[in-house]
């Protein structure tokens, strides 16, 4: 890895690891129900019930997940001048967690919330501890934890679950991610092809570029000659678009890498 630019686009299988599932089996097709789409969630109260109904019970589980390897290795990469940025598609956080700076996150943070009215903003623990107190016979139950923080509960009776409104105008309130079928915004697009554009490699890890958000950026690379590599397991929608592709998983992969590749900058710098 001789790059002294590197962008790396992360995806789900960057944050597996950790304990958070992904979406996709090794085809690349779904591995259980898509999430809520943003029409969806803005469309109807009961949706809005539902999914934070689920949210409820998968934050406890999520709100305690914490870096594995790939995230640190990203970081060390960052801190060494190797990584100029990481474009991630996760919304969990841990690579500023695990120290890396330059983030762009291409779908939000669920540990934020916003409100669809006003936009005024607030913490998700904040939103938790409200929803809590507003359903206390829902903290008591489990269910496997989802891909965004929310958990796989799909026979319960959401008509009675409780939302908090806007503080400041009463308004719905939606975590601040970017929902299936909802756009990324202007300006986090704009800075992630700048990245790109600016990078002499573009690494991805973890996504199987199913989704056009992501799989753009492979598209630029390739339309200004910059390589591509890829680390995932299984198939990507760019395994004809690659100068090379890794399949072994992202916590191993970048560990391995990163041991290999700054232990040998470390050697050069020595007198």
């Amino acid at each position: 890895m001789d790059s002294r630019r590197c962008v790396v686009l992360t995806g789900a299988g960057v944050s597996t690891e950790s304990g958070i599932p992904d979406y996709r089996d090794r085809n690349g097709a779904w591995k259980r129900t898509p999430p809520m789409s943003y029409q969806e969630f803005i469309g109807t109260h009961a949706a809005r019930q539902r999914y934070w109904a689920r949210a409820l019970i998968g934050w406890r589980q999520f709100s305690g997940v914490q870096p594995n390897r790939a995230h640190q290795a990203l970081a060390r990469f960052e801190q060494a001048g190797v990584v100029r940025a990481v474009i991630t598609q996760n919304v969990d956080g841990l690579h500023q967690r695990a120290g890396s700076r330059n983030v762009i996150d291409l779908h939000g943070r669920i540990d934020l919330v916003e409100c669809l009215g006003c936009k005024r903003g607030a913490s998700r623990e904040q939103i938790q501890e409200q929803l809590a107190k507003l359903n206390p016979d829902w903290t008591t139950l489990q269910a496997e934890m989802a891909p965004d923080g929310d958990a796989l509960l799909e026979h319960a009776e959401f008509a009675s679950f409780i939302l908090p409104d806007c503080e400041q105008c009463a308004g719905p309130l939606k975590p601040a991610v970017v929902f299936f079928g909802e756009n990324v915004p202007q300006h986090v697009v704009a800075n992630a092809y700048e990245a790109v554009r600016n990078a002499d490699l573009l690494l991805v890890a973890g996504s199987s570029l199913m989704v056009m958000s992501g799989h753009r950026f492979v598209r630029e690379a390739r339309a200004l000659g910059i390589p591509v590599a890829v680390i995932n397991i299984g198939r990507t929608r760019a395994d004809n678009e690659l100068n090379l592709k890794i399949e072994i998983s992202c916590g191993e992969a970048l560990a391995r890498l990163a041991a290999l590749v700054l232990s040998e900058r470390e050697e050069v710098r020595r007198p």
